[in-house]
């Protein structure tokens, strides 16, 4: 009975690891990596707390402009020797104690507009935080993209590298059994083997990419490096699996649609706005500051030990010395050693530099954006060129393997077959993968974001 307890709770724990391994080893389509990236990544995570920086900074913009400060002070001390009575305003040697308390607020009512250009300069940079974290999570989708297609490239480099190292070691074993009987010569076999060793090499050193290809993939994600990452292998899982079709998009459309849209765009127009506000704001500090305080304050004191001597009550007191003020001041710049000038050059200066990076990032985008379209479409056609070369190749290496069977072909001219068919499937693997990334890059100048296609 003791033994089938004990069975009963091993099969349970078995049950349970098996349970979590599963867990670990999920397979994850490309949109399952970018999510995964995307959620862990360092960069989002810098992104944000810049985002949650620039909301603190719109919401001290708010408060500095529409309401006051407002300090309260107090204080107690005794006082061992001389000193001047309160009451009588004359210099007494009796220790005493004194206890006040303060209260004062201020706002500034004309500053040169420097409130409301700081509202206006942090709501557009609230706005940029926002357009620099998607900017992040779309560099983020593409670099997990491209590594997500290395990993595919060299896993059907080692799918064909095996079959073809399987084909190699036939081969070699009917050359060694036809140079017995008499119908391949030795050197046809040492060709054969150096063909095995060769397709056995290359085997090895796709492994080896394949590895660091995956290595690169979990570093792209954030991934723990020890721990293991199955991903869908499938190519038929991904889009634009089939060959292209014609596509014709109105270029001229998409690159306005891509000047006004893009974030690296949205970032320089931000940067100018607000190099024009910040102009602004130097050039309206040469005018006159105007400020309004009040406040109230009040004092309590007393002498003690002091023979005969009646204090008055504590909130009496507070109530008899207590006082208000009303204060308008107006502050008027007359020299300051240039400095406003300087600053105001400076502005300047840093206004022309956003002009001339906007201008220039507007510029670059239209060359990305055409160049990404010649790009899909070259690498569509060498996709339907690969495909064809791939076909043919997979046939001529077919027919030349029953004729190399049958004697009819020499091992050279075998071995040249089947280089000439493993090199044209490699170029329709990258060319497949190319015209995925590169049709991709179009969508996201169309505005449709990685993540989502």
């Amino acid at each position: 009975m003791k033994a089938k307890h004990n069975f009963f709770i091993l099969m349970m724990v078995l049950g349970a690891l098996t349970s979590v391994k599963a867990q670990d080893t999920v397979t994850m389509d490309l949109k399952a990596c970018m999510r995964y990236a995307v959620e862990h990544s360092t960069k989002m995570r810098i992104a944000q707390a810049d985002n949650r920086d620039a909301q603190i900074d719109r919401r001290d913009a708010i408060l500095a402009a529409f309401t006051p400060t407002i300090e309260g002070n107090t204080y107690a001390y005794s006082n061992f020797g001389r000193s001047i009575d309160p009451e009588t305003n004359t210099y007494i040697r009796t220790t005493s104690f004194h206890n006040g308390y303060s209260l004062s607020a201020s706002i500034n009512l004309f500053n040169g507009f420097q409130a409301v250009n700081n509202l206006k300069i942090t709501k557009t940079a609230q706005l940029m935080g926002l357009t620099k974290e998607q900017q992040t999570e779309d560099q983020i989708c593409l670099a997990t993209m491209e590594a997500y297609c290395n990993v595919l490239y060299y896993t059907e480099m080692q799918k064909a590298l095996q079959a073809q190292v399987a084909t190699a070691e036939k081969a070699v074993q009917l050359a060694t059994r036809q140079e017995q009987l008499g119908q391949k010569s030795h050197a046809d076999v040492v060709q054969m083997q150096s063909d095995l060793a060769e397709r056995q090499y290359q085997l090895t050193t796709c492994r080896n990419n394949l590895n660091n290809a995956i290595i690169t993939l979990k570093d792209v994600m954030f991934w723990p490096i020890e721990k293991p990452l199955k991903i869908d292998e499938s190519f038929s899982r991904l889009p634009y699996y089939d060959s292209p079709t014609g596509q014709a998009e109105n270029i001229s459309q998409m690159v306005e649609f891509a000047k006004t849209n893009m974030p690296a765009i949205l970032l320089a127009e931000g940067t100018m706005k607000n190099a024009r506000l910040a102009l602004k704001t130097a050039r309206w500090q040469l005018l006159p500051r105007l400020s309004l305080y009040g406040g109230w304050s009040s004092s309590y004191f007393t002498y003690p030990g002091m023979e005969g001597y009646v204090p008055t009550p504590y909130f009496e007191q507070l109530k008899n010395n207590g006082g208000e003020y009303v204060q308008l001041s107006l502050s008027i710049p007359i020299f300051d050693r240039l400095s406003k000038h300087s600053n105001i050059a400076k502005r300047k200066n840093a206004y022309d530099r956003a002009q001339a990076d906007y201008e220039q990032t507007l510029q670059t985008v239209e060359a990305e954006v055409r160049s990404a379209i010649a790009d899909r479409d070259g690498s569509a056609d060498a996709l339907r060129q690969a495909d064809t070369r791939a076909e043919l190749q997979q046939e001529a290496f077919a027919l030349n393997t029953k004729r190399f069977e049958q004697g009819l072909i020499s091992s050279i001219e075998y071995q040249t077959a089947s280089n000439n068919y493993l090199n044209a499937l490699a170029e329709q693997l990258n060319a497949r993968l190319q015209y995925f990334i590169k049709n991709s890059v179009v969508n996201y100048y169309g505005g449709i974001h990685y993540i989502e296609q």
